[in-house]
């Protein structure tokens, strides 16, 4: 807000001595002196003061500035005006209020006796808004994370953060939320809020990965006679998807005639189309990404010796195996 400027100690002399043509002769009837006003940045603030019959001249000031001299405006912002209702209110009203409108303004009156003023502070508010937070991230379980959520308000906001999945907990963080040895269960998309009462709270998110090696949750092992199609089916967990291979004893199945294998996403399957009886018996399913590797075993039995048909247990393999399983991981062997 733009002023004439004015020292201090002239402000009574020259509110009630200048001779400007002010409301007609009237008293004071006024906010008391401790009065706030408390106003939203960018709503219209009416800073109210009333007169009767016994005022002489009236003016409007904010610290050391004259806004108003009876109707003649001295300040220079298009912001300010006066409200008035008949001879009776000498109000401020002042558009679009902004962080720098706040303080203390005076309405200040001339009666017969003695002059009387009266201040009101004026209180801008903020709505919190976040202007900084942490990028999407991916990292390997067992990391320190930190998460960052920078915001700005008046008055100062309230940051709280949560992991939207699966329970919406809140989470003990405000502007920097750490999580020392991220878990697979801690992936997820967090939430930071940003809240001060002043408006609906400013709300962004993050998205975390976390990586880790592969962990075989279920296999399916089959019992089919001579002639019929046998399948093996094999489940992995693992961030980022891992990749599959069958093996039967040391030797890598592939694509070939009679054995089709099937992979989607965190599955598997091994389907011998033709089953003879050199194919019954013990098949490994290994699971590979850049963080591990994990097998499992999984079984063709004869019709009438099945055993845990479906099941979960890792077998271990042998060194060849797992260095194999390594090696076709990285050079797509």
């Amino acid at each position: 807000m733009r002023y004439f400027w004015i020292p201090t100690a002239w402000i009574t002399g020259i509110a009630f001595l200048f001779g400007f043509q002010g409301f007609p002769v009237r008293s004071v009837d006024m906010q008391r002196a401790t009065d706030n006003i408390t106003i939203r940045q960018g709503d219209t603030a009416i800073i109210r003061c009333y007169v009767d019959d016994k005022v002489s001249k009236v003016a409007w000031l904010n610290r050391s500035n004259i806004i108003f001299a009876g109707e003649d405006k001295w300040s220079l912002d298009p912001r300010v005006g006066l409200v008035t209702k008949g001879q009776l209110e000498y109000s401020l009203r002042i558009q679009k209020v902004d962080v720098y409108d706040e303080g203390s303004y005076t309405c200040s009156i001339q009666t017969k006796q003695q002059p009387k003023t009266s201040q009101v502070y004026l209180i801008v508010q903020v709505p919190a808004t976040i202007y900084k937070v942490s990028e999407d991230i991916v990292v390997n379980e067992g990391s320190n994370v930190t998460l960052s959520c920078l915001a700005s308000g008046r008055p100062d906001p309230l940051i709280t953060w949560r992991l939207l999945n699966p329970s919406a907990e809140p989470l003990d963080g405000e502007e920097y939320l750490d999580i020392i040895g991220i878990m697979r269960n801690q992936a997820g998309r967090y939430e930071c809020k940003a809240s001060n009462d002043v408006a609906t709270p400013d709300v962004k998110y993050v998205n975390v990965v976390v990586n880790y090696p592969p962990s075989i949750r279920k296999t399916l092992s089959a019992e089919p006679p001579v002639g019929r199609l046998g399948t093996l089916q094999c489940e992995a967990a693992a961030v980022p998807t891992p990749e599959f291979e069958w093996y039967r004893d040391d030797k890598r199945l592939s694509n070939t005639q009679g054995i089709n294998i099937q992979i989607l996403g965190g599955n598997t399957i091994l389907m011998i189309t033709n089953v003879t009886e050199e194919d019954y018996g013990n098949y490994t399913c290994v699971a590979a990404n850049r963080l591990g590797v994990q097998s499992a075993s999984v079984f063709l039995y004869r019709p009438g010796t099945g055993r845990d048909i479906n099941g979960s247990a890792c077998a271990s393999v042998s060194l060849w195996l797992l260095l194999a399983s390594f090696a076709c991981l990285f050079f797509k062997c």
